[in-house]
């Protein structure tokens, strides 16, 4: 198979236009919403998605929090549907947002109902597809029809999803600056997929390692897990995320010369991220860092930390794109799934 013939790889390396949609419909909805906002009186946020976007929930309940002080976490929509008592606060204004490529997830969709029925507050849907039953449901909805996709694993909707979720958190807090600087984005993008095209290939196409292990905390702990189920999902190769410091708890006991280590580094944190990935290369793994700067994949792209972390995602979907391929596996249609899971709830 032809690597470049693929779904998958043609919607990673074009991407970027989703990019640009998602922070133009922000700007354009949010204000629209901010009114509602401000006399809810929220006082919690869960974030639900299944797969890909509870990966998703996972990094932008952290980084919700971390701009709005309003306490946040995120809840798989099957745990949400199953155990409600256990998942929604009592007696508090909570705000649900609802994430999902297509909007028509059954879990999500149900979670969304039973949350609606029991009164508990408002709800924001992110979706791909303006029709789709989920996007029908929110007092809120932002749509991103560019980020559509054929194929069955996620990359350029989660991207568009991910960068929807944070300008509109950003926006929420009346952080319009940030909004604003992040339309330099989709140009960052390009040029990280250019300069970094070969090295994601190279080593994809890797066959000696056997195990792929990928570090990121705070926010990107979330985006870790969403690249390590990239790779399961279209290379059937051992893989699993840590938050960095973590990984010395254990799993690093797992680490052989043929383990690949992605260590997703902050700014912030970085001197305790990096020694833990130099600690592993000394027990001989196989290191590939992304970052800011002084990393093996740099993004250079002088934007505030809290918004350029969409930057780590193409990089590491081509990486398992082209293991995929290498080994002579299909992309665009994993082993058992299927683009859109629908059950009897």
């Amino acid at each position: 198979m032809d690597l470049q013939r693929t779904e998958t790889y043609q919607e990673i390396i074009s991407q970027t236009i989703a990019w640009e949609e998602a922070i133009n419909v922000v700007r354009q909805t949010t204000p629209a919403f901010h009114t509602q906002w401000q006399s809810g009186h929220i006082t919690n946020a869960i974030f639900t998605g299944c797969g890909s976007t509870y990966y998703l929930s996972l990094s932008a309940a952290s980084f919700f929090q971390e701009m709005t002080g309003i306490p946040s976490r995120a809840v798989p929509a099957g745990e949400l549907y199953l155990y409600p008592q256990a998942n929604i606060p009592d007696r508090e204004r909570t705000m649900l947002v609802a994430i999902s490529r297509s909007g028509g997830t059954s879990e999500t969709v149900a979670a969304v109902q039973r949350f609606q029925r029991q009164g508990s507050g408002i709800v924001v849907v992110i979706s791909n597809y303006p029709d789709s039953p989920l996007a029908q449901l929110g007092d809120h909805a932002i749509l991103i029809p560019a980020g559509r996709e054929k194929s069955v694993a996620q990359t350029r909707s989660f991207a568009s999803m991910y960068l929807a979720v944070t300008a509109f958190t950003a926006g929420l807090v009346n952080r319009n600056d940030l909004v604003d600087e992040m339309a330099g984005l989709p140009a960052l993008g390009n040029r990280s997929i250019n300069n970094y095209h070969d090295t994601a290939r190279e080593i994809g196409e890797n066959l000696d390692i056997d195990r792929f292990y990928f570090l990121g905390s705070g926010d990107r702990y979330g985006l870790a897990c969403e690249a390590s189920l990239k790779m399961k999902e279209m290379t059937l190769t051992h893989s699993e995320p840590f938050h960095f410091l973590e990984f010395r708890h254990g799993p690093m006991a797992m680490v052989t010369p043929s383990s690949q280590i992605v260590g997703l580094l902050s700014e912030t944190r970085r001197t305790h991220e990096k020694a833990v990935l130099d600690e592993m290369h000394t027990l001989g793994a196989r290191i590939l860092s992304l970052g800011e700067s002084e990393t093996m994949v740099n993004f250079d792209s002088r934007l505030p930390e809290e918004i350029r972390n969409v930057l780590y995602l193409p990089v590491l979907q081509l990486l398992a794109c082209s293991r995929s391929v290498a080994k002579g596996l299909n992309p665009d249609q994993p082993a058992h799934l299927n683009a859109v899971v629908s059950l009897d709830l």
